[in-house]
C-alpha cells in the first residue's frame, strides 16, 4: 500500500480539485470501497480491470481533507499513454487510470446510481439511490467535464435524456445540500432545478476522532440541459454588445425570489437572534481587518463601511433559511423552455458541511447575485479599457435594479432593499478584494471600486 500512496502523491497536486497548492501531500489511506463492472454488460475493456475507490487523508492540511479517488486499475500493457489521466504504475506491471476518464468505471457508477446497490470495503459502503424521477440514459456514453475546481462530473448521452453525474473529490461528513437541496425543490414542483436522477451515498471511517463512522454525500447525477447557455455568458455577451438585460435580469430576480420561498417552505426557518447578529458583525469587522492589510487601499474607507454594517445592525432581520450558498450567474443556466435553472447547490466549498446546512440569510444570495452583475461590467472594463466607463456602469446599474425589482415581486414580502443587503454586498466586495490581491491583482480594482460606491451611497441600484 506504500507504493499506492507513493503513487498518488505524486499524482494529486497537478490535479485542479487538490486544495493544497504547492505543497506536496502528506497521505494516509483511510479506507476504500470496490466498484463491480456493470453486470452482465461486461466488454472487452471491462475484463480484467479492477474499479475501487480510495479514501485518502491529506494530513499536512489543517484540519486534515479527505480525498476520493476512484482508480481502474489495469494491466500495464493494455493502457494507452495519456499523461493526464494516468496516475501511474504503483508496481510492475500495473497502472492506475483516473477512474472518471476510464469507461469501465463511468457505467459502473451510473448503474449504481440509476438502479441502485450496495458496494464494500473496510468498514466502508457506499450505498446507490435512485431519486425516482427517471432513470438514465440505456447505451450511454461518457465525457468528463474540463476545468471544474472541486468536482469531477461526468456527462453520459445515449437513448433518453442525458445526464450529469459529480463525483465529489472531497468529502465531508452530512448529506450534501447539492443533493437535499434541489430533491426537495424538485418535489416541491419547482421549475428552476433540473431533475434529480439520483445519488450515492457512503459511511466511512471517523477522520476525526479515528473512532466509528460516519456518514456523507460521495456523488449525486441530475438531469443534463445540453446546449443551454449559463447567465454569466448571456450576461457578457449582452453587455459586450451593449444589448438591454433588464428583462433577463428581471426574471432571475423573479425565479431566484420562487426558489427562496419554496425553500421556507420545504425546511425549517428561525428568527434571527442576538448572537446571530453578533457573529454576523464579527465576520463583517475581522474580515475588513484582514483586507486593510493585505489591500491597504481601503484603509480610508473603514468608518464608512463601519457605518453600513452598522445600520444594518439597527433594523429588523427577516427570518433565517435555507439559501443557495455561492449564488452567482454562473450558477443559474437558460433554457428556453424552462427559464432560469440553479444548479450547484453547495454552498461554498471551503465552508465546513455544518455550516454550510445551517439556515442563513436569503438576502446573502442576492448580494452574490449583484456582485456578479458588477464583475461582467468589470471584466470587460479590464478586456478592452477604451470601453465607456459609463456605458458599462449603466449596464451593470440597469441589469442590478431588474434583478432586485424582480426578486421584490416574487418575494413573499422581503424586501431587498433593505439595509442588511447593503451591509451584506459590502462585506462580499470585500471578500472579493482579498482574494484577487492574492490570486488575480489585476483584478482587484472591480471589488475595490466596488466598495467605494457602496460606502458612498449603499443602494442595490447604484
Amino acid at each position: 500500500m506504500d507504493s499506492t500512496l507513493a503513487c498518488l502523491a505524486a499524482w494529486m497536486p497537478r490535479q485542479r480539485w487538490y486544495a493544497a497548492k504547492g505543497r506536496p501531500p502528506s497521505l494516509r489511506l483511510l479506507s476504500w470501497w470496490d466498484l463491480s463492472t456493470v453486470s452482465g454488460d461486461a466488454d472487452d475493456e471491462d475484463v480484467g480491470a479492477r474499479i475501487r475507490t480510495f479514501l485518502v487523508a491529506d494530513e499536512g492540511a489543517l484540519p486534515a481533507v479527505l480525498y476520493q479517488i476512484p482508480v481502474v486499475e489495469r494491466a500495464t500493457e493494455t493502457v494507452g499513454a495519456d499523461p493526464d489521466h494516468v496516475i501511474g504504475s504503483p508496481v510492475p506491471g500495473t497502472t492506475f487510470i483516473d477512474g472518471p476518464f476510464d469507461p469501465t468505471y463511468a457505467r459502473a457508477l451510473l448503474r449504481l446510481i440509476s438502479a441502485g446497490g450496495t458496494a464494500h470495503g473496510p468498514q466502508t459502503t457506499a450505498i446507490g439511490r435512485a431519486a425516482g424521477s427517471g432513470g438514465a440514459p440505456s447505451g450511454a456514453t461518457s465525457r468528463v467535464i474540463t476545468g471544474e475546481q472541486s468536482n469531477t462530473s461526468l456527462i453520459f448521452e445515449g437513448d433518453g435524456a442525458p445526464v450529469i453525474c459529480k463525483v465529489y473529490r472531497q468529502l465531508h461528513a452530512g448529506l450534501n445540500p447539492d443533493i437535499e437541496l434541489q430533491e426537495a425543490l424538485a418535489g416541491a414542483g419547482s421549475p428552476h432545478v433540473p431533475r434529480p436522477v439520483g445519488s450515492i451515498e457512503g459511511t466511512w471511517p471517523d477522520l476525526a476522532t479515528a473512532h466509528g463512522t460516519v456518514h456523507g454525500s460521495l456523488a449525486s447525477a441530475q438531469e443534463f440541459l445540453p446546449g443551454v447557455e449559463d447567465a454569466w455568458r448571456a450576461a457578457l455577451q449582452a453587455a459586450a454588445k451593449a444589448d438591454d438585460f433588464q428583462d433577463a435580469a428581471r426574471a432571475l430576480g423573479t425565479a431566484t425570489a420562487e426558489v427562496h420561498v419554496a425553500l421556507a417552505e420545504c425546511f425549517p426557518t428561525r428568527t434571527a437572534t442576538d448572537a446571530d447578529r453578533e457573529a454576523t458583525a464579527a465576520t463583517w469587522e475581522r474580515r475588513f481587518a484582514i483586507a486593510m492589510a493585505e489591500v491597504p487601499e481601503i484603509a480610508g474607507q473603514r468608518g464608512a463601511a463601519a457605518a453600513v454594517y452598522r445600520r444594518a445592525l439597527e433594523v429588523p432581520w427577516p427570518p433565517l433559511q435555507r439559501i443557495h450558498g455561492d449564488f452567482h450567474l454562473g450558477q443559474v443556466l437558460h433554457s428556453p423552455d424552462r427559464g432560469w435553472i440553479m444548479v450547484d447547490f453547495e454552498g461554498e466549498p471551503l465552508r465546513p458541511m455544518a455550516e454550510r446546512t445551517q439556515p442563513d440569510l436569503a438576502l446573502r444570495d442576492v448580494a452574490g447575485m449583484l456582485r456578479s452583475f458588477d464583475y461582467v461590467a468589470g471584466s470587460l472594463r479590464l478586456d478592452d479599457p477604451d470601453r465607456s466607463a459609463d456605458a458599462v456602469r449603466a449596464w451593470a446599474r440597469d441589469a442590478r435594479g431588474a434583478f432586485v425589482d424582480g426578486y421584490a415581486a416574487s418575494a413573499g414580502g422581503l424586501d431587498p432593499r433593505h439595509p442588511l443587503l447593503a451591509a451584506l454586498e459590502l462585506d462580499k466586495a470585500v471578500y472579493e478584494a482579498i482574494y484577487e490581491a492574492r490570486n488575480r491583482p489585476t483584478w482587484v480594482a472591480i471589488p475595490l471600486r466596488a466598495i467605494a460606491r457602496l460606502v458612498e451611497r449603499p443602494t442595490p441600484v447604484a
